[in-house]
């Protein structure tokens, strides 16, 4: 019913994390556009979306069918110099590609990232934020609540980071054990 509406109109709808131990709608969410859509014979859907704006939900204005709410937009602090986050930006993006390289070891498959991976600062913020992997549910609302570059590259930073010196050491722990076998 949702998507049918969701359809009808302008492809877009709110996404909004629940947090099953609240029990309670997050504060802050994003607008998504349906840009493909298929129907599969026995009526469920399959859609590819892409988040757009966020928002803050101010309050929810109807339960059923589905719920919706009256929202504000979100802007992020205007960045006095892009060149402030440069580099910053870099440092977030090495730590990244580090992170895809050591899982590709860890895996035994190789992992790349995407070729139009976003080089500006605000732009690859919110593309790490959305593309986290793992149980990170409350880190990604964090990064998403953020109104910050600064500090959403910061945050990032300090994630992949961490992941970076965990794989690391589980490669390192790996290979030393494939080493022992041997002997």
């Amino acid at each position: 019913m949702m998507l049918k509406s969701v359809l009808e109109d302008d492809r877009r709808f709110g996404v909004v994390r629940w947090d099953p131990q609240n029990q309670a709608m997050a504060a802050v969410g994003c607008c998504a556009e349906v840009l493909q859509h298929q129907t599969a014979e026995d009526g469920r859907s399959n859609i590819v979306t892409l988040g757009q704006q966020r928002f803050r939900v101010l309050d929810v204005v109807r339960e059923t069918p589905f719920r919706t709410a009256m929202v504000t937009w979100i802007e992020d602090e205007p960045v006095t110099a892009e060149s402030d986050l440069e580099s910053l930006t870099r440092s977030v993006d090495h730590a990244l590609r580090d992170v895809v390289e050591l899982t590709g070891k860890l895996t035994g498959s190789p992992a790349s990232l995407p070729d139009d991976l976003p080089d500006l600062p605000r732009e690859l913020s919110f593309w790490i934020g959305a593309h986290l992997g793992g149980p990170v549910a409350d880190q990604q609302q964090e990064l998403l609540e953020l109104t910050s570059t600064r500090e959403r590259l910061e945050q990032e930073f300090a994630m992949l980071d961490e992941t970076r010196r965990q794989l690391a050491a589980r490669t390192v722990l790996r290979d030393t054990l494939a080493n022992s076998e041997g002997c």
